[in-house]
């Protein structure tokens, strides 16, 4: 009886077999781990065949003498990465041009054609480069530049009449009348230049008061009328 009892004991703590949805679920599992791994095998595959073809692209454009710089098709950012780290094992420079994602693409360069950086300016706002043309704006802006500095030298501009007042007027009244005039003129803001002579009041005090007492007694005249002093 004991010896049933401890066969019962084993038998119960071993662990029992597997049912059927436990052994699908593995079997799912397996077969999605095998799956994961054949992708990550291919991708594998895929990138070291990528770089093999940058890697000739790449040995081919320094073989060449005429090219200076190459321009690549579109390429996602993994295929960009890739052909940044052959261009920079390669000794060259590269760069990459593009608003999206989509229609981003690198253009690579030999180091002694490295671009300027109006020419990589170019390349980012989609246009193409023109050195003649580059150029015709480089002179123009330092032409600019140059008629910039000679206008500073020179300082402000000093405004000259287009005739002298003097010999404006001399065919009327003589060389050295006119002379005399236009010394005695003084600029007035209200009117213009009237002579320093007309401005004055000449009169003596009391020649004042008397035509101030003049005119008093013709407007109280005029007031009062014909025969008006006559009535009472």
């Amino acid at each position: 009886m004991a010896e049933l009892d401890l066969l019962g004991s084993i038998l119960s703590a071993m662990e029992r077999p597997p049912g059927l949805g436990d052994q699908e679920t593995r079997r799912r599992a397996r077969e999605q781990a095998a799956r994961l791994k054949k992708l990550q095998e291919q991708e594998k595959r895929q990138k070291v065949e990528f770089r093999k073809r940058m890697e000739k692209d790449v040995s081919d454009f320094i073989q060449d003498p005429a090219q200076t710089k190459k321009k690549f098709q579109p390429m996602n950012k993994l295929e960009r990465s890739i052909l940044h780290d052959v261009v920079e094992v390669a000794g060259l420079t590269s760069f990459s041009f593009g608003d999206d994602e989509e229609s981003r693409y690198v253009m690579i360069f030999k180091k002694e054609f490295a671009p300027s950086d109006e020419e990589l300016e170019a390349y980012r706002c989609g246009e193409e480069w023109d050195p003649q043309r580059a150029e015709e704006k480089r002179r123009l802006k330092e032409r600019a530049q140059r008629e910039a500095e000679q206008e500073a030298l020179r300082g402000p501009a000093v405004v000259n009449p287009n005739t002298d007042y003097k010999d404006k007027y001399s065919h009327l009244i003589g060389k050295e009348a006119a002379k005399d005039a236009a010394h005695t003129m003084q600029a007035n803001k209200a009117y213009g230049c009237v002579p320093v002579a007309n401005k004055r009041d000449t009169r003596s005090i009391e020649e004042a008061m008397n035509e101030i007492r003049a005119k008093k007694r013709l407007r109280q005249s005029e007031d009062e009328g014909p025969g008006g002093a006559g009535t009472s």
